[in-house]
């Protein structure tokens, strides 16, 4: 079995309000997690190469639960529910940011987390505290600068290296690019990551 068809094989597990609904904590999970409308759903799409394993949307806070996806029996994307979106009920975002707390402090099978950061807006305040909050609970981070086909090549590139030098100073950020769910751009790295968080080996 090789990579694509490990991902290509992905299926929704099951949607948690809180973490005493989530599946038993075994095994190996990524979570991907991001701002509102970072893309998370679309890569998570993407990188499984299904249209709607994830719900996506043009309404920023769509994703309110922990969605699990379930790679084999002991594998599992994760996708958590976004954050900063201001028009949401102030209820509403500490239940999510409980939520998304609760589940990076406690989870145990979790192997790493994907930041995602829409490319023309990255490291807002939310992405730089979540960070340096992961830092400090030793969770690694690796950074994918999304939607980049709304960008040309050079100022990408230029973003690209901005944000690296950023990003030099926290340690648990093992890596960062360009990504495009539209134009499956960076898909390839992005499956060497999970390959090593999820210690698959072909």
């Amino acid at each position: 079995m090789n990579t694509h068809s490990i991902y290509y094989a992905a299926k929704f597990l099951i949607s948690a309000g809180s973490l005493d609904q989530a599946p038993l904590d075994q095994g190996f999970e990524v979570a991907f997690i991001g701002r509102s409308n970072s893309g998370k759903s679309s890569a998570i799409n993407a990188l499984c190469n299904q249209n709607k394993l994830c719900r996506t949307s043009k309404t920023p806070g769509r994703t309110q639960l922990l969605n699990f996806f379930q790679l084999d029996t002991n594998k599992r994307l994760v996708d958590l529910p976004g954050y900063g979106y201001a028009k949401a009920p102030a209820s509403e975002q500490i239940a999510w940011q409980q939520c998304i707390t609760d589940y990076l402090t406690n989870r145990t099978c979790l192997r790493g987390l994907i930041l995602l950061m829409d490319i023309r807006h990255p490291l807002t305040e939310y992405d730089v505290n979540l960070i340096k909050w992961s830092l400090n609970k030793n969770i690694v981070v690796y950074v994918l600068l999304t939607k980049a086909d709304k960008l040309n090549r050079g100022p990408a590139l230029m973003q690209l290296r901005t944000v690296q030098q950023q990003l030099n100073k926290y340690p648990n950020v093992t890596g960062l690019q360009i990504f495009s769910a539209l134009k499956r751009q960076g898909i390839e790295q992005v499956y060497l990551i999970l390959n090593r968080w999820f210690e698959f080996s072909f």
